[in-house]
C-alpha cells in the first residue's frame, strides 16, 4: 500500500488503522498530489510528506488528547483556515465519530474540501466558506464545538482570537506549532487573558520531524461580544 509510512508510524502511537482507514488516507494523498498541480493547496507535495507532516503529524494529535485522558470520540470539532483539510479531515478519519465543521474562506480550497469529501465518504462533515471572523460571531457556530483547531494559521497570539469563540466553555483549542511554541504562547499572554483562554499544556508531537508542538488551550468563560474583531482586523493588530 502507498501509505505504508503511515501505516508504521500509527501502529507506533498505538492507533490501529483498519483497511478502509487506510485506503482513505490513501485517496487523500492522491488527491492533494493531484489538486496541487492546480490550486495552492500546501507546500508539501511528495508522498513521503505528505505522510509525515500532515496524516502522521495529524494522527498525533490523537495520542497527545490521549496522554490527558481527552478523547475526540462522538466530539464536535471545528477545524478553522483549513485549507487542504488539515488536520481536520485526518483526525476525522482516525476517529470517525467526530461532528467535523471546516472553516475555508478561499473559493478554490473549499471546492477542493467538498470533492475531498464527497470522494472520501465522509460523513457529519460540513464545510463553511467564509472568513472565521464573520462565522465567530454566526449564532450557528459561536461556543458550539467541543474542540477548535488551526494549523498554520497565524501566530498564536492571533490564532486564539480566530478560535476560542467557536468553543464552548469548556472546550479545548488544540494548536500544533513549530519550534517557537513556548515564545508564541508568552507573545499570546494578552489576548489569553482577553479572551478568557488558559493554556493547558505545551507537548511536543510523537515522530515528527523537525520536531513540532501542540498548544492546548482550554476555555473558561464566554468569549467577550465584540471577539472575534472584524476580518482582517485580528492579524493586523494582534491583541
Amino acid at each position: 500500500m502507498a501509505v505504508d509510512l503511515l501505516a508504521a508510524g500509527t501502529g507506533q502511537l498505538g492507533l490501529q488503522l483498519s483497511t478502509q482507514q487506510l485506503e482513505r488516507f490513501e485517496r487523500y494523498m492522491e488527491l492533494l498530489v493531484d489538486w496541487s498541480q492546480r490550486v495552492s493547496l500546501t507546500a508539501v507535495k511528495d508522498e513521503e510528506g505528505i505522510q509525515r507532516r500532515h496524516f502522521l503529524e495529524s494522527a498525533a494529535l490523537v495520542r497527545v488528547l490521549r496522554g490527558h485522558g481527552i478523547s475526540l470520540e462522538d466530539s464536535s470539532l471545528i477545524d478553522v483556515g483549513s485549507g487542504a483539510g488539515l488536520p481536520g479531515i485526518p483526525l476525522k478519519i482516525v476517529e470517525p465519530s467526530i461532528r467535523l465543521t471546516l472553516v475555508e474562506a478561499k473559493q478554490r480550497k473549499s471546492a477542493f474540501l467538498k470533492a475531498a469529501v464527497s470522494e472520501l465518504d465522509l460523513h457529519d462533515v460540513e464545510i463553511i466558506t467564509t472568513r472565521a471572523e464573520d462565522a465567530g460571531h454566526d449564532e450557528q457556530y459561536r461556543e458550539a464545538f467541543d474542540f477548535a483547531v488551526a494549523k498554520a494559521l497565524a501566530p498564536l497570539r492571533t490564532l486564539v482570537e480566530l478560535t476560542l469563540p467557536f468553543v464552548r466553555i469548556g472546550g479545548i483549542v488544540i494548536a500544533p506549532k513549530g519550534k517557537e511554541a513556548e515564545t508564541e504562547v508568552n507573545a499570546a499572554q494578552t489576548a489569553l487573558e482577553t479572551l478568557n483562554g488558559t493554556v493547558r499544556s505545551i507537548d511536543p508531537i510523537p515522530l515528527a520531524q523537525p520536531q513540532q508542538y501542540v498548544v492546548l488551550i482550554d476555555k473558561e468563560l464566554p468569549t467577550p461580544d465584540g471577539f472575534p474583531r472584524r476580518p482582517g482586523m485580528p492579524a493586523k493588530r494582534p491583541l
